[in-house]
């Protein structure tokens, strides 16, 4: 599920605005992430109980309820790369296949509101994580597998994009 122009660079994402969806780093504070955490998950349960939220639009696109529970997973990875950062010096992440977790985990079988359920719960775990960080931790740093760095900051606003994106995915 491709939501980059240019999967092999990353940053682009903190660089300029996504044309797809319209979410720009750039004018996302840090202490922000939290409020478009919880707005965004907000949104997620009533989409998830509509009759088409098994149905995907296409062979190559995930249905919503297979979006919702790579964005559920997305909040608690997420949660988890922020505790390292905070609790490690420079750590290294462990590459997450998040093709091969949608397949293992059988997304397109997972209950619908068992999802938007979990899906806000780590919302809120993850909101209330960034919440907590204190101003002086904000540029500790982390790697990703491939060697590439993260500050706090810059992790919180890399990674808010996804859920904004894949909401935007299942509400056009």
């Amino acid at each position: 599920m491709p939501i980059t122009p240019d999967t092999k660079n990353w940053t682009w994402v903190l660089e300029k605005p996504c044309t797809e969806c319209g979410y720009d780093a750039a004018k996302v504070a840090f202490r922000d992430v939290p409020g478009l955490v919880r707005e965004n998950a907000a949104q997620w349960p009533a989409r998830l109980a509509e009759p088409d939220a098994r149905l995907r639009p296409d062979d190559d696109t995930w249905s919503p309820l297979e979006y919702g529970a790579h964005v559920r997973d997305v909040f608690r990875i997420f949660d988890t790369r922020l505790a390292l950062m905070l609790g490690e010096d420079a750590p290294t992440f462990a590459n997450w296949d998040q093709d091969a977790t949608a397949i293992d985990d059988d997304y397109a079988s997972q209950e619908p509101r068992v999802v938007a359920d979990e899906l806000v719960e780590a919302a809120e775990t993850v909101a209330a994580a960034f919440e907590r960080v204190d101003d002086a931790d904000l540029g500790r740093t982390g790697l990703r597998s491939d060697g590439s760095g993260f500050t706090v900051d810059t992790l919180a606003r890399y990674f808010v994009h996804d859920p904004v994106h894949h909401l935007h995915d299942v509400t056009r």
